[in-house]
């Protein structure tokens, strides 16, 4: 007798739940995503094909040798019953508090460690502080890092986005917007910008602290890529900004400064002043952290500290600048061809114009399908970004100089 198969039919039950039908209203396919897939099938079809990467904003370095030694350290530590540590604090420890002010009072300005909370990563916490904020009107610069946009659509929020331009350097002020219909806003700043690499001066953060307080508005300030601003005249803070302390939260990140991106760890600064009303910011910030986080591990928190010591620093800003002398590679080719471009000086990005007026996804399929170079489309960050193209300076060495090489090309 043969054997028999049976196919198990699920029933369907359909519960009388109610869902958050603002995720209806988020783009169903994430830009990564779509990237991934393209890349994907052009692989399945070209077996022997050689990609190079230079989408994604991740590191590629390994973690400097001091930061290893410190977690392998803390490792140890919790292997011992005399070292051993349990939950984390959920505001971070205060070992790694203290430190993250002393760098800021390297970069001249005061930050109480007793504000300073340390977190898996700068997207978790501009992800999560709309948890703790009500229904204001949202302003975010177009194109922008995706996770402002969904984070406040998924939240219900009315967004009203301010255009990124060739013609402003895409570095958006407060010029356009009135005043008086623009009270009590939110505004998401992000310098050096993601994707465009524009960095803001020192008069232009001026103009949005300024706007911000005449308004009573609250900016979030995404400082993720400070550590690869030189310029002078650049701001690695926005409390170089007077006037900042009443009207900002900085959020950052150990990702792109210390090769964090596989261990995850970042910071946000809640400053005492911040008052919305009579209630403090940072005591909603202290309530959500303690109610829905429950800290970073001690090992990556003493790894995040040994970056920040001064043999931590060195190593780090060593990574730094190997990524920028690749960014270098390629804005010499662009100023070879001509083409517009803005970020690669103070940033790992750079912001293309697509030649030949194509769009930023013909363009990704030009580079795929010809070069075999995956970029980011600019298209992706937003309806700004139609038309350009992000490229990161986060490869190899040598296969920068192969991409840039590829690209003369086609350029």
């Amino acid at each position: 007798m043969g054997e028999r198969f049976f196919i198990a039919i699920a029933k369907v039950v359909y519960m009388n739940i109610k869902t958050n039908t603002n995720f209806s209203n988020i783009k169903e396919t994430y830009l990564f995503s779509e990237i991934g897939s393209r890349v994907r099938a052009y692989e399945a079809a070209n077996p022997d094909a050689k990609i190079i990467r230079m989408g994604i904003g991740d590191v590629t370095l390994p973690l400097p040798e001091v930061v290893v030694k410190a977690m392998v350290k803390a490792s140890e530590e919790m292997g011992s019953q005399e070292t051993f540590r349990g939950y984390p604090p959920e505001y971070g420890y205060g070992f790694l508090r203290d430190k993250i002010a002393i760098h800021y009072a390297n970069l001249g300005v005061t930050v109480d460690p007793n504000y300073v909370f340390v977190s898996d990563g700068a997207k978790s916490d501009l992800g999560n502080i709309v948890d703790i904020l009500g229904e204001n009107p949202i302003i975010i610069p177009d194109p922008v890092y995706p996770v402002y946009v969904d984070s406040n659509t998924m939240s219900g929020n009315k967004i009203t986005f301010i255009n990124g331009t060739r013609e402003n350097g895409f570095l958006p002020l407060p010029d356009s917007l009135n005043e008086s219909e623009n009270e009590g806003s939110v505004i998401y700043l992000c310098s050096p910008n993601n994707p465009t690499g524009a960095v803001y001066d020192k008069e232009g953060l001026t103009n949005w602290v300024d706007f911000a307080n005449k308004t009573g508005s609250l900016i979030i300030y995404d400082s993720a890529y400070e550590a690869f601003i030189s310029e002078d005249n650049i701001p690695h803070t926005i409390y170089e900004i007077p006037g900042a302390y009443e009207c900002a939260i900085e959020i950052c990140s150990f990702s792109k400064f210390a090769g964090f991106t596989g261990v995850r760890c970042g910071w946000t600064v809640v400053p005492e002043q911040l008052k919305a009303g009579s209630v403090s910011v940072a005591a909603l910030w202290k309530r959500r952290q303690a109610t829905k986080f429950n800290g970073v591990s001690y090992p990556v928190q003493r790894a995040a500290e040994a970056a920040l010591s001064d043999e931590g620093i060195k190593a780090c800003q060593a990574n730094i600048e190997y990524y920028k002398q690749n960014a270098k590679l390629i804005t010499d080719l662009l100023d070879e061809k001509g083409i517009f471009y803005t970020g690669g000086k103070n940033s790992p990005y750079v912001w293309l114009k697509c030649p030949e007026g194509c769009d930023s996804w013909t363009f990704f399929d030009k580079l795929l399908n010809e070069v075999q170079v995956v970029g980011t489309p600019g298209e992706g960050f937003g309806a700004g970004g139609d038309g350009y193209f992000r490229l990161t300076a986060f490869s190899s060495r040598e296969k920068t100089i192969e991409a840039v090489e590829r690209f003369r090309k086609i350029l």
